[in-house]
């Protein structure tokens, strides 16, 4: 019998559709020391962010040999050792089309946030304040976007943004890869120095420096606001905070953090920010396409398998 563990959970009505299977379906949470010694286990590991895949986790899987998948319920695969997995012949898997509608629009509101106030607002009325005449906005019509990754969030962001009447640039690691002729293609440099709005949708590997840093935001407009519900190493906290206290930048918003759950007080009570607990998949719609996902992926391995002739070891 197949053997899954789920350690950071799965949307409800997922998870009954796979206990359902005839699997052996098991949900719990694992710190690291419990997870080396459940994992041996288990043929397939379903994982969200919480969950680490270290090579020592890794490593612990083969003293058995039983881990053949590892499922990523949702995009990104930072928080997975995929290169060493593959080495020691495991596959790694993620649901990249599930969450492209939940991000993009946490994006948008995010940007009317932080173009109008809301975020002060509603905290400063709470306090009895009225600060009317304070909280003078902008509207985002008219208003360029750049996206920074224009992978599948990136795209629906666009579609998204220009039906608000915003004109759209965008810089991708590959190319000009956009065939829609409202998308202007640029440079990094040039995106940066002449959108109103910078979001970033790009993947981020641990160790690697921040694509926006101190020489980057200089070379964005004054008064610019910066968007990040990519991953939190993506962008420089420390010189966000520099940007926003000198002016530079009017605004940003931020939905994950170098840290998870973030100790950076300054960053979540700076006036000039929006902020998220990392919530960019967080809506029953895309958690629901998660589970679906997850659940066909686990299908098509068994079925795979069973193909193969190699059920028995299973």
């Amino acid at each position: 019998m197949l053997k899954i563990l789920i350690t950071d959970g799965m949307e409800k009505t997922s998870l009954e559709r796979l206990k359902k299977m005839n699997f052996h379906v098991v949900e719990q949470h694992c710190d690291i020391d419990t997870l080396k010694e459940e994992i041996k286990k288990f043929h397939v590991l379903v994982v969200r962010s919480a969950t680490k895949v270290t090579k020592d986790v890794i490593d612990e899987a083969m003293k058995t040999k039983n881990l053949k998948l590892i499922i990523r319920a949702g995009v990104g695969l930072d928080n997975i050792d995929i290169e060493y997995a593959k080495l020691r012949g495991i596959t790694v898997k993620n649901t990249p089309n599930a969450s492209n509608t939940s991000v993009a629009e946490l994006v948008i509101g995010h940007m009317f946030n932080i173009a109008r106030f809301l975020h002060n607002s509603n905290i400063t009325m709470r306090r009895g304040e009225w600060n009317k005449k304070k909280y003078q906005g902008i509207e985002i019509e008219g208003k360029t976007l750049g996206i920074i990754g224009f992978g599948r969030v990136g795209r629906e962001l666009a579609r998204k943004a220009s039906a608000l009447g915003m004109k759209i640039k965008f810089y991708d690691i590959v190319g000009p890869i956009a065939n829609d002729e409202r998308y202007r293609y640029c440079d990094l440099d040039q995106l940066l120095s002449t959108s109103d709005f910078v979001s970033l949708h790009v993947p981020h590997n641990q160790g690697d420096e921040a694509l926006i840093g101190r020489k980057e935001i200089s070379k964005m407009k004054d008064g610019a606001y910066l968007i990040n519900c990519a991953r939190g190493g993506v962008v420089d906290e420390e010189a966000l905070i520099e940007a926003l206290n000198s002016g530079k930048l009017a605004g940003a918003a931020v939905d994950v953090f170098v840290e998870e759950p973030t100790l950076n007080d300054v960053l979540c009570n700076h006036d000039k920010v929006s902020v998220t607990p990392h919530i960019g998949a967080s809506t029953r719609e895309a958690q629901r396409k998660i589970g679906d996902e997850v659940n066909k992926i686990i299908l098509d391995f068994w079925k795979e398998r069973e193909i193969d002739d190699r059920t028995e070891t299973i």
